[in-house]
């Protein structure tokens, strides 16, 4: 019996069978994938083509959910996609190596669930279609993933990437920028054609920033994607010094549950009650973000609010009706980077002719079926909302295209399984590409370094615009490189410190939250909101409270041009005049009795120290120096103790003449030695100001106070500057002393009464000068002495010299020999108490003189040869007429 026909019959079974089974797997695959094409290198793609999924209230066994909500922007992402790969296809990149890339896509229904079910689907190999090799040509047959791209939010795409790496599938995301999935230990094949959210939040920080919002609310989901766009928000807000007044965390579903419901009513009643917040950031989902502006504008909030969205719901115009969209409600979106989709504007309108998408697209098809008069116009319409993810998509399939052309260049990749994922993985690890001439690279995170488009939404009649451009935020250098954003929007806690204050935070309340303080004295604050105030140099500036700068201390010291001093210095000139014309006219008259009765040659010393003691106050005046502090009270020290040593001689040879008993004449007459005694006291005077110049030397010294610098003298010790002026009021005591036993002598010598006069004056202004002196500080404690030292010499000028000159110009008929001897001979004749009278003999006609005492006429007993010396003495007892002198005698004083 022969075989052949029965085992004809078998392999024509097993044929039909196996045919069957590839049939319900493609069948199946294809009923799962929803859109599908053929090539050599097959590429997965992930879209949320509807935006929520219908979950039984019991689930009673594993099934596969039925999504809802269809999003047209959802299907725009998936042709774009599809798109891309026909330019790829159609290019030489491909073209040249005889390669094309097919497609599998899936719908995530934005949901993690089943998102998982469409990448369990993806990494399916598919070993029937190897298995019938030898049977039949299978070139038919879908070949197994080797790239994802997606999925679109962050949550789904960490989901994913955990099932991926299982077989080291790379996966490329064109949406998902949480900053965790830029960590390569766990998310080893993750890529991005967007940047990471920690750029985004960084670019919102310095939005907020920049424009002094300082107290904003935040509102995102209980997901990955919300958890870690708040925590990098949040801290880099706290290092930017932005507070926080609440954050809301919404669920992170987007079914309309009470759950959902009851977190956005309390999210609502948040806003209400914080007043201040004038600025909230959203991380939010758009069907989060349209249930809370419904139920905002339900309850008619009338507080203004700037919205900060972030990538998540920044492009999407149906969250807020136009109508709302107004001055109290006002949006800034942070959109990806994009280019000119033109092509793919065009590739939509033709979208009808193209037969080959259309074949096993069933989403394009519920689309067409839902929407076939406007179809087109709404696909188009949804572009320029997502400008920037479309881009994003573009440049993830050009990333896989160029990363399969390089592998495939070494290899023929027409044969199925001959490019692994895991070889396609590390051919885009830290690879370069290009789009449009422009070439971009993935960093060691799997990132690209693109920015953001800030987009101020505004409404166009019917309808809101969300891609209303007014900044970009280079990734690069971390700034807006262009900013054409005005808003007249204030966010604070507490209102702005305004210069001059700090602000306190009060215990327990944020750093945003103060009390604004007046900065206290010699310090200052130059800005508004300032942490501190800051001190003034105490050395040179000063502030009052509450200031917004230094001043400068003033300078104080008695000035050339001060009032006081010019009217000191003038004193002080004056007496130099009048000093130098007294000297002329007693030079001039130096043989007069009047001259000769005050002094003669010690007029002139005397003259000569006033002259020193005048120039020695214009020391006083101006910014002083060491120099200046050490000669002022050298040279008036030694200049007036010149003047009185000089007083005190003639004080001692006015009580020797007159008033000393003659038991203490030989006594005296020895010590009496008038240069001598004038250089005692200059050297005692001399030592004196040496040891203070050696051990406690005058010099200048600054005395800081509040708002000025007091520039004065440190006399170095006031114990040697006491000793100084003390030695000399000690001669000035004593000349008064001296003169005042001698005040009752012949009115033509009353040289006695003047030189008390004069010593008093002096005596009261030093002991005045001690007290004032004591008590005074400031610039004028020098105009203090320099008076003293000004009244000092002109007490000696008006009490010495000024009568003398009186008598010298208008007495000149009183200013002879013979007017002195006769006013002498009345005083001996009133001494003689009632001796009798006798009469003067002219000594204008007389060859012999009278005995002559400091050159005045004075008449003396006969005596022996040394008594004769010195001794004057009125005529005795017995006598009533002057005895006759035999011969001139002169007392040299």
């Amino acid at each position: 019996m022969s075989y052949r026909p029965f085992l004809s019959l078998l392999v024509l079974l097993m044929l039909l069978a196996l045919t069957e089974q590839v049939s319900d797997a493609l069948q199946r695959k294809t009923k799962k994938s929803q859109a599908v094409a053929s090539g050599n290198v097959i590429i997965g793609g992930l879209f949320p083509i509807h935006s929520s999924v219908k979950k039984p209230a019991v689930v009673s066994q594993p099934k596969e959910y039925t999504c809802t909500g269809f999003s047209t922007t959802g299907l725009v992402q998936s042709l774009a996609m599809i798109h891309a790969i026909e330019v790829v296809n159609n290019s030489t990149l491909l073209s040249s190596l005889g390669i094309r890339l097919g497609y599998k896509i899936h719908d995530t229904c934005s949901d993690v669930t089943t998102a998982l079910r469409a990448t369990e689907d993806l990494m399916q190999r598919e070993m029937e279609c190897y298995s019938t090799t030898n049977f039949f040509n299978m070139s038919d047959c879908i070949q197994p993933t080797t790239a994802v791209i997606g999925a679109y939010h962050s949550e789904t795409s960490i989901a994913v990437a955990r099932d991926l790496n299982l077989q080291e599938i790379p996966q490329i995301s064109y949406a998902s920028s949480a900053d965790i999935l830029s960590d390569k230990s766990r998310f080893p094949g993750f890529f991005r054609t967007v940047p990471s959210d920690m750029h985004q939040t960084s670019a919102m920080v310095k939005l907020l920033k920049e424009n002094k919002w300082t107290w904003v609310g935040v509102i995102t989901t209980d997901g990955d994607y919300g958890r870690s766009a708040l925590d990098s928000f949040m801290s880099q807000a706290f290092l930017a010094g932005i507070c926080l007044a609440f954050k809301e965390v919404l669920p992170d579903s987007v079914s309309n549950s009470p759950k959902l419901q009851s977190a956005v009513s309390r999210t609502v009643r948040t806003l209400n009650f914080n007043t201040k917040v004038k600025v909230v950031v959203s991380f939010a989902k758009p069907e989060h973000m349209r249930l809370l502006f419904q139920e905002l504008h339900s309850g008619q909030s009338s507080f203004p609010r700037l919205w900060v969205a972030s990538d998540n719901w920044s492009t999407s115009e149906d969250v807020i009706d136009p109508g709302e969209l107004n001055q109290n409600t006002r949006v800034i979106g942070f959109s990806f980077e994009s280019r000119d989709v033109t092509p793919f504007k065009e590739f939509l309108k033709n979208l009808e002719l193209n037969s080959e998408v259309q074949a096993n697209n069933s989403f394009l098809k519920d689309f067409y079926s839902n929407n076939k008069p406007q179809a087109v116009e709404k696909l188009i319409n949804t572009i320029d909302a997502g400008k920037g993810t479309i881009f994003s998509i573009q440049m993830a399939v050009s990333a896989v295209a160029q990363a399969v052309a390089k592998q495939c260049s070494a290899r023929d990749c027409t044969v199925p399984g001959s490019l692994q994922p895991w070889e396609l993985l590390q051919g885009m690890t830290n690879s370069t590409f290009k789009m449009d001439g422009v070439s971009y690279s993935f960093d060691d995170s799997g990132d690209v370094d693109l920015g953001y488009y800030i987009s101020l939404w505004d409404t166009t009649g019917q309808s809101v615009t969300t891609h209303n451009v007014v900044s970009i935020y280079n990734q690069r250098n971390a700034n807006f490189s262009v900013s054409n954003l005005q808003l007249n929007i204030t966010s604070k806690c507490s209102d702005s410190c305004r210069p001059g204050q700090f602000k306190k935070t009060d215990e327990g309340q944020h750093t945003c939250c103060y009390s604004c303080i007046d900065c206290p004295e010699n310090q200052f604050s130059n800005g508004t909101d300032m942490d501190e105030c800051h001190r003034c140099n105490a050395h040179s500036e000063w502030s009052d409270p509450g200031s917004s700068k230094c001043e400068l201390k003033t300078l104080e010291y008695l000035d050339w041009n001060d009032v006081f001093a010019v009217i000191l210095l003038t004193l002080a000139a004056v007496g130099i005049v009048v000093v130098f014309l007294v000297s002329l006219l007693f030079l001039s008259h130096r043989d007069s009795p009047v001259v000769k009765a005050a002094g003669g040659p010690l007029c002139q010393l005397i003259l000569l120290s006033l002259v020193g003691s005048f120039v020695s106050s214009v020391f006083f005046v101006g910014k002083p120096t060491d120099a200046q502090c050490k000669v002022r009270q050298v040279l008036y020290g030694l200049s007036f103790t010149l003047c009185v040593s000089c007083i005190l001689v003639k004080s001692l040879k006015i009580l020797l003449a007159f008033q000393v008993k003659l038991e203490l004449l030989k006594s005296l007459r020895r010590l009496y030695k008038p240069y001598l005694i004038i250089c005692f006291c200059m050297l005692v005077q001399g030592a004196n100001h040496t040891w203070w110049l050696i051990l406690f030397s005058p010099h200048k010294r600054s005395i800081i106070n509040n708002s000025t610098i007091l520039e004065e003298c440190d006399e170095g010790s006031y114990v040697a500057f006491g000793v100084v002026m003390g030695f000399i009021a000690l001669l000035a005591l004593v000349c008064f002393i001296f003169a005042f036993k001698g005040r009752k002598l012949p009115q033509k010598y009353n040289e006695a009464k003047f030189i008390t006069f004069g010593m008093l004056v002096y005596l009261m202004a030093w002991v005045l000068f001690i007290p004032v002196y004591v008590t005074t500080a400031g610039k004028y404690l020098p105009a203090v002495e320099m008076a003293v030292i000004l009244i000092s010499n002109y007490s000696i000028l008006c009490c010495h010299f000024f009568p003398k000159c009186y008598a010298i110009l208008f007495r000149s008929m009183s200013n002879t020999r013979d007017d002195f001897m006769r006013n002498v001979y009345e005083y001996s004749k009133k001494s003689t108490r009632g001796l009798g009278d006798f009469s003067l003999p002219d000594a204008s006609k007389s060859k012999e003189s009278p005995y002559v005492i400091s050159n005045i006429p004075c008449f003396f007993p006969k005596r022996t040869e040394s008594e004769q010396s010195l001794e004057p003495t009125a005529p005795p007892a017995s006598a009533w007429t002057m005895p006759r002198l035999t011969r001139k005698r002169t007392l040299s004083i």
